[in-house]
This record gives C-alpha cells, sequence and structure tokens, in this order.
C-alpha cells in the first residue's frame, strides 16, 4: 500500500494518512498538548530552532512540530489528498 508524504518543511515529511489534526500553537490547551508530549517523550520538533507555527497531531498520539504555517500544511495535504481538484 502507498503512503502519501506531506511535507511539512524544511526536509520533514509525515505519512498523510495518519494526520488527525492540523492547528496553531497559540491557545492554552495547545501548550499544555505540547507540554505534555514532551514530558511523556512523545514530541517531535522539526522546527530547526524556528518558532513553532504548526502543531500536527498524528495517529500514534505524537505531536509534532513545525514552523510552517498550518494554512501552508492544510493546503499542501487537501493537494495531496485531492490531486485531480488541481
Amino acid at each position: 500500500m502507498e503512503q502519501l508524504l506531506l511535507n511539512i518543511g524544511f526536509g520533514n515529511t509525515v505519512v498523510a494518512g495518519k494526520i488527525v489534526a492540523i492547528l496553531s500553537p497559540n491557545s492554552s490547551p495547545m501548550k499544555r498538548v505540547k507540554d505534555e508530549a514532551k514530558e511523556e517523550k512523545r514530541l517531535v520538533d522539526v522546527t530547526h530552532g524556528r518558532k513553532t507555527r504548526a502543531i500536527i497531531i498524528m495517529e500514534s498520539n505524537h505531536v509534532v512540530l513545525s514552523a510552517i504555517q498550518p494554512e501552508t500544511i492544510s493546503n499542501r495535504f487537501e493537494s495531496l489528498m485531492n490531486p485531480e481538484e488541481d
């Protein structure tokens, strides 16, 4: 079975079919989610030292931090999942 990879910035990819949510990191609940994931060793930081602009929740319960805007990642996700609409 072919798995589609979604570019989340700086050469990093995740399996598109395993994404549960793409969120903005600026709310208090998202800060708590990030802190809990870090504490439980489920946090994956792919920002390369840049500001976190998106939080991606994976099916595995891992939390991925990206420096790319959530809207950009969502657009890439939509294009990947629905290529005929381009």
